[in-house]
């Protein structure tokens, strides 16, 4: 098994896991042992499946401004979850990596393997939700169609992703590429430099 063919399981776990109930206050029951890459994964996906359902409530034309504005803060939290997972999932391959000799032309890829991954599991999540539509019996002929094109190109994508990462993981493994991790400096969520918030001090 490939890298990513054990990352997309990984994830279309934590996605039909999540829709046993369907609900965004559905305690997560991560399966793997704790200080693993799997945890990891599983975790990270298990945050983005909640937060694909919080993007669809708070789109609701006729939400209450009070429910909205709290969806708005609990969005916000999750995403600033979802970047210190990417970072530790990041963290954890510079470790797996250390010991490997770069060679003296090694190149920099443009963004980091957790980064990729991170898109990875989005993707999965995608086509699980066009799935659902490809299979909605009370839509058109007509949209179940038009998803079903969508469905067959995400698939695409996912299988190139997938080749995409695992061949930067072995260009790493190998030394023809090596990792720059650069930290998500948020500045908003920051009350030292959001100016909305330092300001009112």
């Amino acid at each position: 098994m490939t890298n990513t063919e054990n990352y997309n399981f990984i994830f279309n776990q934590a996605i039909a896991d999540y829709h046993v109930k369907d609900h965004v206050d559905t305690p997560i029951n991560n399966p793997y042992q704790r200080d693993t890459l799997e945890n990891r994964l599983y975790l990270k996906c298990w945050i983005d499946t909640v937060q694909w359902h919080l993007e669809d409530l708070i789109r609701d034309p006729h939400i209450d401004p009070v429910d909205a504005l709290a969806l708005k803060r609990r969005i916000d939290s999750s995403n600033q979850d979802r970047t210190d997972l990417v970072e530790q999932i990041d963290s954890y391959y510079r470790q797996f990596y250390s010991d490997v000799q770069v060679l003296p032309d090694a190149r920099l890829n443009t963004e980091s393997p957790a980064w990729a991954v991170d898109r990875l599991s989005i993707l999965a999540l995608k086509i699980y939700h066009m799935r659902e539509q490809m299979e909605r019996t009370e839509a058109s002929d007509e949209h179940r169609q038009r998803c079903a094109d969508k469905w067959r190109v995400l698939c695409e994508q996912q299988k190139d992703l997938s080749t995409a990462i695992d061949q930067l993981l072995e260009d790493i493994a190998a030394g023809r590429k090596y990792m720059k991790v650069y930290r998500q400096m948020k500045m908003y969520n920051d009350p030292s430099t959001n100016p909305v918030l330092y300001q009112k001090k």
